[in-house]
């Protein structure tokens, strides 16, 4: 029988139940052990999704930003403790927006605003402690809503990454650095400091140094070649099973004349790209005698980074078992939830794209579909257990 006999009926179950289509592929040892696409990617016109579907990544975009950084580190660009301020001078003077609390000990709806206790540091950024979120009704995210409100009003929506890393200095963060996980805008900073340790803007540090020696051709933050005309169309799938074609919040940022490369979201992919990528960095760090980055570093990169506090905060029932280290999430307790190693990690992107890469057994997992909701609980834990169950233990 045909060891992934099982992805083949979960898959084909999957888009006539969920997402209008989809693709997986599963590497060990820098091989392809199973590559294969299902339904389709505009259902009006009945285009199939195939190795060429470009998909919305979303937040899978920072695994590859994390480890651009990382490439940096091991060049002796920075160290994980220096201050933010020594390559953002603006964040020199941080402040902190500080719940006060009432006598009865719960907070009375008011702050204090106060110098933090340390600078945020680089750490903080890649592992999501710095303070600022995507959101909230809290004064750092309304402060955050009006900063970059005024952001565009001044500059209109297409400003640049070191136009919005400048602007949001102003803003005091939600706690001390360190103290708190908090997933946010960490991972546009991280973003900034590629640029500004490499000396080259972000695309085109990982193009020359990613992109191109991985042959990642259709992988970019804006269209080129035939991308546009092979991206995926998103939908909205509604309670009844009916599916409503939509946009990407992103979209306009993929256009050749948009300036903007984020770290948190906004690059596009297939899942033969970015099954390449995982796949090397499954491998130590080199695919097909391209180094692209250290084992030890990606060692470094997979360590959980957070206390009990932190745990509590980061996990929830699609997280159970794992920890984040520097920007990924990684499993800290398999006999929880997973029949992956210790150690494996990835992320998660917004519209339904996955990734775990398992360096015990040299192992990749890469799926990909673009709906919302995403039911990301549902269908990328069932391809992670049915991908780990195929592959043979090394």
């Amino acid at each position: 029988m045909d060891r992934f006999a099982a992805m083949d009926e979960f898959l084909q179950k999957n888009v006539k139940e969920g997402p209008s289509g989809c693709g997986c592929m599963v590497t060990q040892n820098g091989e392809v052990l199973y590559e294969k696409y299902f339904g389709y990617s505009n259902l009006e016109k009945k285009t199939p999704v195939t190795d060429r579907s470009v998909f919305r990544q979303f937040s899978t975009t920072k695994v590859i930003v994390c480890t651009a950084l990382m490439m940096l580190y091991e060049r002796g660009k920075f160290l994980l403790q220096d201050p933010i301020y020594e390559y953002f001078p603006e964040w020199k003077n941080t402040m902190v927006a500080e719940e006060n609390l009432g006598p009865d000990g719960k907070f009375d709806g008011t702050y204090t605003i106060r110098p933090v206790k340390r600078p945020i540091q680089i750490a903080d950024c890649l592992n999501m402690s710095m303070g600022i979120g995507y959101g909230g009704e809290d004064y750092t995210h309304r402060q955050m809503a009006a900063v970059r409100q005024e952001l565009e009003d001044t500059l209109g929506w297409n400003y640049t990454l070191r136009d919005d890393i400048r602007a949001m200095a102003q803003v005091p963060v939600r706690f001390d650095p360190g103290e708190h996980w908090l997933y946010g805008f960490g991972h546009e900073l991280v973003a900034g400091l590629i640029a500004e340790c490499s000396g080259i803007p972000v695309s085109e540090f990982m193009k020359k140094y990613i992109f191109e020696p991985l042959g990642m051709e259709n992988t970019d933050y804006r269209y080129h070649g035939d991308m546009r005309a092979n991206l995926v169309t998103p939908y909205i799938r509604h309670e009844d099973g009916t599916m409503e074609e939509t946009t990407g919040m992103f979209d306009r940022r993929q256009e050749p004349d948009a300036v903007y490369e984020g770290g948190g979201a906004g690059l596009l992919s297939t899942v033969h790209d970015y099954g390449i990528f995982g796949t090397m960095l499954a491998n130590g760090g080199t695919y097909r005698g391209e180094r692209i980055i250290g084992p030890k570093t990606i060692d470094l990169m997979r360590q959980n980074r957070l206390n009990e506090t932190q745990l509590k905060e980061f996990q929830n029932s699609y997280l159970d078992g794992y920890g984040y280290g520097l920007g990924f999430r990684t499993l800290i307790d398999p006999s929880r939830v997973s029949n992956s190693s210790v150690g494996e990690f990835g992320w998660t992107g917004y519209m339904g794209t996955y990734i775990a890469i398992d360096p015990a057994e040299k192992a990749c997992v890469t799926y990909m579909h673009n709906m919302v909701p995403n039911n990301e609980e549902y269908i990328h834990h069932r391809v992670r257990n049915i991908a780990f169950g195929a592959i043979d233990k090394l």
